[in-house]
């Protein structure tokens, strides 16, 4: 099974190939949107799209870790993480597509 990856390339081909704006112009659409959905996630705000998920920064509090070839502790700072919730017309796409795929 090979995996491709979706760049921003490939989504401003498809803005372009569906909406009929120039190539440049779908360049700058989906750059413009990605910086919105970035700027909203630095400032605190949950993303929510419409039949794809949602987007949030949690907190994660201090923790001791440990490093696996020395089993010695560390501590890992306090740190934000980025968190996807696909929402479920995202998980029955891909749950259709795993068995019409007999996987």
């Amino acid at each position: 099974m090979t995996q491709k990856t979706v760049t921003r390339a490939d989504l401003a081909e498809a803005v372009y190939g569906s909406v009929g704006l120039s190539r440049t112009e779908s360049a700058e659409l989906v750059e413009r949107v990605l910086e919105l959905v970035a700027d909203a996630l630095v400032t605190g705000a949950n993303v929510k799209l419409s039949s794809f998920g949602s987007f949030q920064v949690r907190s994660k509090n201090e923790r001791i870790g440990r490093n696996p070839k020395t089993g010695e502790e560390v501590p890992i700072l306090p740190r934000q993480v980025l968190v996807f919730k696909p929402s479920n017309v995202l998980k029955s796409k891909i749950n259709k597509s795993m068995v019409s795929a007999g996987k």
